[in-house]
């Protein structure tokens, strides 16, 4: 992936020989920690970011709760230590961004990273800070896969880990909704509308590459928004007289759930798929009216909504509602943030040490069965997605009901309904 400048890169490479110069302040304490100290480095005033946050602070204070962490003879606990990157707030440039995260890896307590960076713009241009600190980092919101290519040809880059889904694996799941579209209703053209950010762009430009065209799709328009656009109707009318049969929508942007109202309102008679953050949660039905009926949306990672058919996805998201007072609205983060915390703990335990490299290690050998199914990672520290939660974790296709309940569709080993069309989408 492109850097977004190249005058923004010569000043986070200047930036990380300045903090390098530091390393004495970047040194692992001498003497025994009282306590592990988790970093939590995201964008907090976005949903996502505080969701992760919260499941975090979840799954610390259930581990406190059993007695902490075991390092041999003691049992330390854990401790949180958040902080706003403010890196995918409107306005924010990613060398801001990225400088606030140098600044808080001097801290020289800090024992891990989790959840991490929100866009991979942040990540990709911290590469290099997060290499030097060398304590480990278990991201579970940026996607850009270029992270993973850099594991492997790099050791430097090893204590680099993700939790979540990458782009790779939504096209995957994207891949297979409209596989089912086709081979169910016979649809063949579509029209994508994506928000103009990283991980947003190189899923709608992999869909079109690695799908829609070798399967004879035809692609009949795409629209780029910027992260603040709430008008999306233009383009929806653009799509109704190129006569599309699905709108594939790619967004994280708070005011991107606009577009279910906007698609309700102009009767677009295609189906409306995809990522839209805003419409994934249990409270999108009241919010935007009910309008979100018939929409299908991805949720990145089982967990962030309950499955009656993998009971442990059920028992984070009731745990989270228990703790928090309202269920998890997002679909992306806070269930691989509570299973990051657990990884670690289990890592360190196995390791028997706080060393960085030690951790590493352990973390290579994860194997945990969890909220999202089954965890183990690539070579290349990607966790493993795929369609059985016993071999993998998973992410989950739903469709809102008229009644107002979100139905998983996909994969078939948790699915609880088919796919069906709202009224005023016509079968070819």
């Amino acid at each position: 992936m492109a850097w977004p400048r190249v005058r923004t890169r010569a000043a986070l490479l200047l930036l990380a020989g300045l903090w390098c110069l530091a390393g004495a302040a970047w040194a692992a304490p001498a003497s025994e920690p009282g306590e592990i100290v988790l970093g939590v480095p995201t964008s907090l005033t976005l949903l996502e970011g505080r969701e992760s946050l919260m499941a975090v602070r979840l799954a610390v204070e259930e581990i406190n709760a059993a007695g902490g962490v075991r390092l041999g003879p003691r049992r330390l606990p854990l401790k949180v230590l958040p902080h706003d990157l403010r890196g995918a707030a409107l306005g924010v440039a990613v060398e801001d961004a990225v400088a606030s995260l140098g600044g808080f890896l001097q801290n020289p307590r800090l024992n891990a990273l989790v959840v991490g960076p929100f866009r991979s713009e942040v990540l990709l241009n911290s590469l290099d800070l997060l290499a030097r600190r060398k304590i480990p980092l278990l991201g579970t919101i940026a996607m850009t896969p270029a992270s993973e290519a850099m594991v492997l040809k790099n050791p430097a880059y090893a204590n680099l880990f993700r939790v979540s889904l990458n782009t790779s694996y939504l096209v995957d799941y994207l891949t297979s909704s409209m596989r089912f579209l086709e081979e169910r209703f016979g649809f063949k053209r579509v029209y994508i509308l994506n928000q103009d950010v990283a991980w947003a762009r190189t899923t709608a430009s992999r869909m079109i590459r690695l799908f829609f065209r070798r399967a004879g799709w035809q692609v009949l328009g795409q629209k780029s928004f910027p992260s603040g656009a709430g008008d999306f109707s233009q383009a929806l009318e653009e799509a109704r007289a190129q006569k599309a049969q699905v709108l594939l929508c790619i967004f994280d942007s708070p005011h991107s759930g606009r577009l279910a109202r906007q698609w309700r309102r102009l009767k677009v008679p295609a189906l409306l798929c995809g990522f839209v953050s805003p419409l994934v949660g249990s409270e999108a039905w009241q919010a935007y009216r009910g309008q979100v009926a018939g929409s299908l949306n991805v949720i990145f990672e089982l967990g962030n909504l309950p499955s009656r058919r993998y009971p442990p996805a059920t028992a984070f998201y009731r745990a989270f509602q228990r703790r928090w007072g309202r269920e998890v609205q997002s679909g992306h983060g806070p269930a691989p943030s509570y299973e990051s915390v657990y990884i670690l703990a289990n890592a360190m335990e196995r390791a028997g040490s706080l060393e960085p490299a030690a951790l590493v290690k352990a973390l290579e050998a994860t194997d945990r069965r969890g909220c999202m199914g089954r965890v183990r990672f690539h070579p290349d520290h990607q966790a493993y997605f795929g369609q059985d939660p016993q071999r993998e974790a998973l992410a989950a296709v739903i469709q809102w009901t008229p009644q107002g309940a979100r139905r998983i569709v996909f994969p078939p080993a948790i699915a609880e309904g088919d796919i069906e069309l709202p009224a005023f989408v016509p079968m070819p």
